[in-house]
């Protein structure tokens, strides 16, 4: 029987908003305090931030639209495609134009599609402004989405969807998300799956495009070396043609479904030696009062590595390289899980211990001194994730999209030093799932399908299977 005693600490793997990944610092480095902005909407209705960070010649960008997954509709992938898109080509640059433009100075850029919405992001000397942000604009508000580039993109992409599905590591989220959300809107799988992949077609990225890249519901947020003033007018200028929307209704405030009983499904990956699995509930919105408190106590049971359930399952019991508990909010809901790995034949040890220290959490609790431990550790965490000004650039628009401020950062070590065992306890009760619990495996179905029985009612999947 194989056990996991010997991959290095850097293979443990972190999915989603993950708490406790990085090493303490020094306590005055926990005080750290949001720089100054500058917040203004547009006559369009574009939410703008612009922060003033001079220590480096450089402009970063993040561009935020209410263009997410979860507007995909039936046509899974669509807000992924469509974020790509914007690259294939503008009114006014072709895509090797607009690469090779922006590869020759030196500039970083990216799209993206989240959950709940879409993204741009940039980065680039300050005094190649002038070159940049035509580009910027036209990626905005001129995209054409060329067939040809279209066609390349899809075919490659059906391709990976296929491919995943040999990774059970990199799909299990979406397995997950789909069993607790099902019809759900945030149950939508980000990248598509084959059939609704298959069917999108250029017409379908230029309608989203139309209907949810919209001045009102976005936001841009910009750091770095300029002039506030400077770059509030010209931002004005760039962005004076951008016409207001009516705005799409808000899909995702449909209540979700109720998690009344403990479930299992079991996805059958007939050639597989391990099991991937999952196991957790609803968590929290990212605009939740108690986000800071519930993460000085996932950082105890599985956000670093000397949790709780690291302890048990790698160190004690070398069940496995990896598990982590995390939670992954969204605007109005949110998901809580432990995910790990392990042997085929050792599935149900795994489990069996992941339950056992879900339900020590509740029963024993935390105690003063593992409290502090966490307290302590997750203060350096804070200000090593905002250190670039990439970094507080994405933060602004996260504030925008999950509608927080900067309390969040400027309160945040008193909220840690406020934490007692007598809220822990609160917190525990209040957002850690321990009963009606929904688990979700990837393995090898013919020899887990009897002992997975006892867990909860079970429905099954083939991982060859379309879909989530």
């Amino acid at each position: 029987m194989k056990r996991f005693l010997y991959l290095p600490i850097f293979l443990f793997f972190m999915a989603g908003l993950i708490v406790g990944t990085n090493a303490p610092a020094a306590e005055s480095e926990s005080a750290f305090k949001l720089p100054e902005y500058e917040k203004s909407v547009l006559q369009n209705g574009l939410t703008v931030y612009l922060m003033e960070q001079h220590e480096v010649p450089l402009v970063y960008v993040s561009f935020v639209f209410p263009a997410g997954a979860v507007k995909d509709g039936n046509k899974y992938g669509l807000a992924s495609l469509t974020a790509e898109g914007l690259l294939f080509g503008t009114k006014n640059y072709t895509k090797k134009q607009i690469e090779e433009t922006l590869d020759f100075i030196g500039a970083s850029f990216n799209t993206y599609a989240a959950k709940e919405y879409a993204g741009l992001s940039m980065s680039f000397v300050n005094t190649d402004r002038d070159q940049v942000f035509p580009i910027m604009k036209d990626l905005v508000l001129n995209p054409l989405f060329d067939a040809d580039e279209f066609d390349k993109r899809k075919t490659r992409l059906l391709v990976e969807l296929e491919q995943a599905k040999e990774r059970p590591r990199s799909v299990i989220r979406y397995y997950y998300d789909n069993f607790l959300y099902r019809d759900h809107v945030y149950g939508n799988p980000i990248p598509g799956t084959i059939k609704s992949v298959t069917e999108i077609s250029v017409k379908n990225l230029k309608d989203f495009y139309h209907s949810n890249y919209t001045p009102k519901g976005s936001a841009l947020a910009i750091v770095g070396d300029f002039n506030i003033k400077n770059m509030k007018q010209e931002i004005q200028d760039l962005f004076k043609d951008w016409k207001v929307k009516e705005t799409a209704a808000k899909i995702e405030d449909k209540p979700v479904p109720v998690l009344n009983k403990t479930r299992v499904l079991l996805i059958n990956k007939e050639d597989a030696t391990d099991t991937q699995f999952m196991v957790g509930g609803y968590g929290i919105k990212r605009g939740n009062p108690d986000y800071i408190a519930i993460q000085v106590i996932n950082t105890i049971l599985g956000g670093r590595f000397t949790s709780w359930l690291m302890d048990e399952l790698r160190i004690k019991r070398g069940l496995t390289y990896g598990v982590s508990s995390f939670f992954r909010p969204y605007k109005n809901t949110g998901i809580f899980a432990v995910s790990s790995f392990t042997d085929t034949e050792t599935t149900f040890e795994a489990l069996d211990v992941t339950l056992e220290i879900l339900n020590r959490l509740h029963e024993q609790g935390i105690d003063e001194a593992t409290l502090n431990s966490a307290k302590n550790y997750i203060k350096g965490q804070y200000p090593p994730q905002y250190e670039t000004s990439g970094d507080l650039a994405n933060l602004l628009t996260e504030m925008y999209i999950y509608d927080f401020d900067e309390s969040f950062i400027n309160n945040f070590q008193d909220n840690v030093d406020k934490m007692t065992v007598e809220k822990s306890g609160q917190i525990i009760s209040k957002y850690f799932p321990n009963d009606n619990l929904q688990l979700v495996l990837i393995g090898k179905a013919s020899e887990l399908r009897d002992s997975v029985a006892q867990y909860g009612e079970i429905s099954e999947k083939e991982i060859k299977a379309d879909g989530f």
